[in-house]
């Protein structure tokens, strides 16, 4: 199977599904000229032209209107967001048009929309453009949430994504872009709403998503050279969640421990503990432990970006404190 990055197991789904049903086009700053701030789009322009891939204005609140309207008169609109910090900008259009339209019409218009970009912090750029939404957008009834952390399942999850009738926010992370794994150029669909076993154990079950997986599954990693086998799982969709997949893991190995890239304050970590203490209380050994982002913007120094993130060591820690408290 060739190897191929992540940017484009993105590409890829966008054009298959594209070469396939000509409602569907692309939308967003530098999409066609530039091919893409991050290069997900290199090459789409030339392929399919200006009426499927259309570079925009600096004006996320009007193009994203412009795909709720499309979306909401047959279309399959996929808006591009150069980062979903400037997503705000265009968020009365998702909250309050995209996801209610279905139910404010009485089921007589379906959205079909994908706003899609890059989340969370990327390095050195400090607070406006270093936050993650996706427990922002999790709490809206109306849209689905995806946050792949890898470019197999990054293929499939857009291209379900696309095919849905809802509205879906499909974040990325723009230091996963250039990374590299094998993924079948054929056509392949990974159903939303359905958490994956990155990586079987009996001891202690991982919850995290998005890239933060890299930090949860290199923690598993370390444990299992002291002995302990952790059970890593990845939502990959945080809205809607899979429930069954972490509390069957917790009856299993009794502990929990969840990994996430967002402040602390109604997060989807949160939202797990809650729906394990209140399903699954009489199998916990230990109280579960969450690792989030420090509850503060996020610094531009990196030592300082460093103490702020979930990291491999706060992992260990936590499990170790779940395993022999």
């Amino acid at each position: 199977m060739r190897v191929i990055e992540f940017r484009e197991a993105l590409r890829e789904a966008m054009s298959q599904e594209m070469r396939k049903d000509p409602t569907i086009f692309l939308m967003g700053e530098e999409v066609a000229e530039y091919n893409g701030a991050y290069k997900v789009s290199k090459g789409m322009l030339a392929e399919f032209g200006e009426k499927r891939v259309i570079d925009t204005p600096i004006a996320e609140l009007g193009f994203a209107g412009i795909g709720v309207g499309a979306a909401s008169n047959g279309l399959r609109p996929i808006i591009e967001f150069m980062t979903f910090n400037f997503s705000l900008v265009a968020i009365d259009q998702i909250i309050n048009s995209a996801a209610k339209m279905y139910s404010m019409s009485g089921g007589q218009y379906n959205v079909p929309i994908v706003f899609r970009g890059p989340t969370a912090s990327a390095g050195m750029l400090s607070s406006q453009h270093s936050q993650a939404f996706e427990n922002w957008f999790a709490n809206c009834p109306g849209l689905k949430v995806v946050v792949p952390s890898n470019g197999y399942d990054a293929k499939g999850l857009l291209k379900s994504s696309i095919r849905d009738n809802d509205p879906v926010i499909f974040m990325e992370s723009e230091q996963m872009y250039g990374d590299k794994m094998e993924v079948p150029d054929d056509d392949y669909y990974i159903p939303l709403g359905v958490a994956d076993i990155k990586r079987a154990g009996s001891d202690v079950t991982i919850v995290s998503f998005g890239k933060i997986m890299k930090v949860a599954l290199a923690a598993a990693a370390e444990l299992e050279k002291e002995g302990i086998q952790a059970e890593v799982i990845d939502l990959r969709t945080v809205r809607p969640i899979d429930y069954d997949t972490v509390l069957n893991s917790v009856k299993k190995t009794n502990r929990l421990v969840i990994v996430e890239e967002a402040w602390p304050l109604a997060s989807i970590s949160r939202e797990i503990a809650f729906k394990v203490q209140k399903d699954a209380f009489d199998y916990l050994d230990a109280p579960i432990k969450a690792i989030t982002t420090a509850d503060t913007p996020l610094p531009y120094a990196p030592t300082l970006i460093e103490a702020s993130l979930p990291n491999t060591a706060r992992v260990i820690e936590a499990v170790k404190a779940v395993m022999y408290r």
